[in-house]
């Protein structure tokens, strides 16, 4: 019965998240936004609305490890799995501002992170606080950033003439599936963490984290496929950016998330991983091929992933 509550969770957030995207990515549409508000901001929210359910539910269930193992498997996940699927079916030009604001601004929030959680070994709601406040400051040199560079977005034609009305019942299908589906995943990955005797971080930092960035990899594929590369990778910083900073801000507001002791592989270990895997999108961009991400450097992308995987089951051995 675990399997199939985790099966029918993953379903549910698969189409959750593509209606939440195609929504948002339509209300963007009518207000006009440009591709990189839309990949930093729109589309990162949205495809981190499951991160976003997922961790609060947990938390409020009393399961932090999977809260806060979501987010930390899920932002490597994204750059490890996503981008290296991505960079497999297009390759990514990089943009020089990309690491003269978003890279900076990722690795600052994944630092802090790191900085909470190493000292204190949890998130209280002061701290949960100062990430939003942080976002906030963010969205608004990004907004003034991206006023000097206005270019209308076109992920698919179609979007362009949704009416309003079909966009809101898109965003509240979108909100409910997702809703549903993280219950079912979170219930059903607690359930199978206890019958195998699996911390609950491990299996959040690999099947959770997987099936909550299923979001992420259909819009960056979709978005690498037409073309809109800014949106593809766009998408994975913002993301990130907005799993550490609204997902962890919001659920430790709710409900401060604390680190048991069969959970600090999340402290010693994965906290780790997440930062390496943020800060080598910097020697990527540069070596061989200087600001491009090509296929190559997605299988790399994608081994290390499968490494890091691998290394967190085999320590339970």
């Amino acid at each position: 019965m675990s399997l199939l509550y985790l099966f029918l969770g993953f379903i549910l957030l698969v189409v959750g998240g593509e209606f939440l995207v195609r929504s948002s990515v339509g209300l963007s549409l009518k207000l006009s936004l440009s591709r990189m508000i839309i990949g930093l901001t729109v589309v990162s929210f949205a495809t981190s609305a499951p991160e976003l359910i997922v961790s609060i539910q947990a938390a409020m269930d009393g399961s932090s490890g999977i809260a806060l193992g979501n987010v930390i498997g899920s932002n490597i996940a994204n750059i490890g799995l996503v981008l290296g699927v991505t960079a497999l079916i297009a390759p990514l030009a990089i943009d020089k501002d990309f690491f003269k604001f978003n890279w900076p601004w990722m690795i600052v929030f994944s630092l802090l992170l790191f900085v909470f959680l190493f000292f204190n070994h949890d998130i209280n709601r002061f701290e949960g606080a100062a990430l939003l406040l942080l976002l906030i400051v963010f969205l608004v040199l990004l907004i003034r950033r991206a006023r000097k560079m206005p270019e209308a977005v076109a992920v698919d034609d179609d979007l362009k003439e949704s009416k309003w009305w079909k966009i809101f019942l898109f965003l509240s299908l979108g909100g409910a599936a997702l809703w549903i589906g993280s219950e079912l995943l979170v219930k059903g990955a607690v359930d199978i963490a206890e019958s195998l005797e699996i911390p609950e971080s491990i299996i959040a930092v690999s099947m959770v984290a997987i099936g909550t960035s299923v979001p992420e990899l259909a819009a960056s594929v979709i978005a690498a496929l037409k073309k809109e590369k800014a949106i593809s990778l766009g998408n994975l910083i913002g993301s990130n950016i907005f799993n550490i900073a609204s997902v962890l801000g919001i659920t430790s507001l709710i409900q401060p998330i604390t680190i048991s002791g069969e959970n600090s592989g999340l402290i010693s270990n994965d906290i780790f991983w997440m930062l390496g895997f943020a800060f080598i999108m910097l020697p990527l961009a540069f070596i061989p091929k200087t600001y491009s991400i090509g296929r190559f450097k997605g299988i790399f992308l994608m081994a290390s992933y499968v490494l890091f995987v691998y290394l967190i089951f085999t320590t339970l051995a």
